[in-house]
């Protein structure tokens, strides 16, 4: 016969068993995630710190954030293309730009072949990564929350970006 402590203890390992396997821990995050072991670009943290300033390496290649409502890219309405800080690989059209209200400059499509999309698990919640396809540089997230025509809101770090205006913009 199963008596209550058995029970009990058995309830408890089995809750351990799927927040440890939930919180990414003891193996991968996401049998999906295709993110390879190699970018196209690669240099050293060294080589990084020498390229970026403190607050986009910490953004870029360790997964950082930066505070909302500080990116002056927020309010940049101009046409032109947003590309990666790191390697200058183009991202995002500004006509897919919008105002998600969040503090962070938003878009609801990504330009074809710009972005890797990883589980993150961090902070006990389930998010979506998106990280540079070039150089693995950690971009922001994308939610399900955003605007038509995809729904889409790629919410992203202003400093992880660079915007270079079309030649009629200017």
């Amino acid at each position: 016969m199963i008596d209550r402590r058995f029970l009990l203890a058995s309830a408890a390992g089995l809750a351990a068993f799927t927040a440890f396997r939930w919180l990414g821990l003891g193996g991968p995050a996401n049998a999906d995630d295709k993110v390879p072991e190699k970018f196209e670009v690669q240099k050293t943290p060294e080589e990084w710190r020498k390229q970026l300033t403190p607050e986009q390496y910490s953004i870029l290649r360790e997964a950082g954030t930066e505070r909302p409502f500080s990116s002056p890219l927020n309010k940049e309405k101009r046409k032109g293309t947003f590309a990666c800080a790191g390697c200058d690989l183009p991202l995002y059209s500004s006509e897919t730009k919008f105002e998600s209200g969040t503090g962070w400059p938003s878009f609801y499509q990504a330009l074809p072949n710009a972005l890797i999309e990883k589980t993150d698990r961090t902070f006990m919640m389930v998010r979506t990564e998106t990280l540079c396809r070039r150089c693995g540089g950690h971009l922001g997230h994308v939610f399900d929350d955003g605007p038509k025509p995809t729904g889409l809101r790629y919410c992203m770090n202003g400093l992880a970006l660079t915007f270079k205006p079309d030649a009629s913009a200017t």
